[in-house]
Formats: structure tokens, sequence, C-alpha cells
């Protein structure tokens, strides 16, 4: 048998903690000595000790720990129960760390408010021949958009090469507001035919007689606070937007987000 002391080192544990689990009856000492009140554990004791470990880091109270235990799941069940309760917290994790993102950005974009200055250029851009994949996202929220757009392009990529056309500028994206949702369409350059033979579609964006553009450095995450301060040139200008924005990949993709250039354009005209 080995002491309190001892059990709690090999079971990574307090001894306080021992006593709190003998206190609600989930971990009995094999042996109480009745003239010193000393317990003792038997190493197959850490058996129990362990599960009630797991099952109580997975955010169980020690009431349904207790239930668990005294039921004497088996240990294909305890597995199963466990691997649910990890992907519920990665789950949790993964939308908490997406959160914090948001956040970042957001306070990121705060921080920007008449403080940076933004080097705009009104030009005319041609009409583009573009291969495109579309789908729907939730929203305009880069985290919305980002899982949706990027597996798009990836699969564009691939439709390309199978198909055997190259792409023949920067790759460009836009966007469509729905009634529920955002349409999503990633784009490629291409000098094809609209011809229906291939699994994507060809389409002509129109060419845009004035378009305020600025040119965005670093992470697709942090283009809100870019295309914030565009928004508010084009009013301060005397400008309206007035056509679908798009976003042209200048450089893009190479692994290292902080390196990545996107020029955003918006369709204006004058204020009447």
């Amino acid at each position: 048998m080995f002491s309190i002391g001892d059990f709690a080192r090999l079971g990574r544990v307090s001894v306080r903690m021992l006593r709190h689990y003998d206190t609600f009856g989930l971990l009995r000492p094999a042996r109480v000595d009745q003239a010193t009140g000393y317990r003792y554990y038997e190493a197959r004791q850490l058996s129990r000790l362990n599960r009630l470990i797991a099952l109580k880091d997975l955010g169980l109270s020690l009431q349904q720990v207790g239930r668990i235990l005294d039921e004497k799941v088996g240990l294909e069940e305890l597995h199963g129960m466990l691997r649910l309760r990890r992907a519920e917290l990665e789950a949790r994790l993964a939308e908490d760390t997406a959160r914090l993102a948001r956040v970042g950005a957001r306070l990121r974009t705060i921080e920007t408010e008449g403080v940076m200055p933004i080097d705009v250029v009104v030009k005319s851009v041609p009409a583009i021949r573009l291969a495109e994949l579309s789908d729907v996202a939730e929203s305009f929220e880069s985290d919305r958009i980002g899982p949706v757009i990027q597996p798009l392009y990836g699969e564009l990529c691939r439709r390309l090469d199978e198909a055997g056309l190259a792409v023949v500028g920067p790759m460009v994206a836009y966007y469509e507001q729905l009634p529920e949702g955002v349409r999503v369409h990633a784009g490629a350059p291409v000098n094809a035919e609209r011809d229906g033979s291939y699994d994507f579609d060809v389409v002509d964006l129109p060419a845009i007689e004035q378009a305020a553009t600025v040119v965005h450095h670093g992470p697709m995450e942090d283009v809100d606070a870019t295309a914030q301060r565009l928004a508010r040139w084009i009013e301060d200008s005397g400008y309206r937007s007035s056509g679908m924005a798009r976003e042209v990949y200048l450089k893009y993709g190479d692994g290292d987000p902080s390196t990545w250039v996107t020029e955003l354009q918006e369709v204006i005209t004058p204020h009447p």
C-alpha cells in the first residue's frame, strides 16, 4: 500500500484533492489506520483516479463523475464519452479562438481610425474574363469568408489544370449580398470560350469607368480596416459607392500572410 502522499505523487494530484475525493465518496482509501487516521491506497486505485481526473477535466461535475464511476462504465464506452466531450471542447476552443481573432481585427480597425493615411488611386478598370467557382458564406466577416473562398480557389486551380488552361493574371474575388448570407465568387483570369464545356463558370466582369482603389498589405483578416478607410475616403471626396466591390490578389498564398498584397476596387460615381 501507499501513503496518501506517495499515492498523490504517483497520481499527479494533491493530497488535498485526494481528501476532497474521499469526502465526496469518489475515491475511498483502501485502508485507514484507526489509531492515526492515516489514509493508505492501493496501486489498482490509480485506474479509478485516472478516470476521475479525466472526467473532471472535461468539465463534468463531481456528482456526474461519481455516477459514471459507480455505474462501472466499460472502457470502450468511457473512451467514447471522453472522445465526444473532447470534440465538444475542441469545437468550443476553435470558436473562442475565432472570436478572439475577430475582436483583435476589430480593435486594429478602431486603432487606425483617423490615424493611418490611405493612398487611394481613382482609375478605370478594364473588363476581364474569369473562370470562377462560387459558394455561400454566412456573412461578410473575414472568418466566415476565408473558410469558403480558400477551398474554392484550391478546387478552381485543380479544375483549371485538368482543363489545360493557364491563369493569365492575378486572382479576383467579388461578392453578392443575398437575403441570407453572401455569395462568394473566386475567379481566375483566363483565355477561354464561354461555351459551357468546363466544370466551372466562365464569366465576363464588365469594365469599371471609375474605381477607387487602395492596396492592402498583410493578411486578409486585417482587410476590414483598409476597406473602412477606403469607404471614408470615398465619402469625404464627394463620391458614392455604386457597384460590386472586387479584390485583386496581387501577391497571395506564399505561406506568409504578412507578405500578401491585395488591391481593393470600389466602383464609384460622383454625388449628384
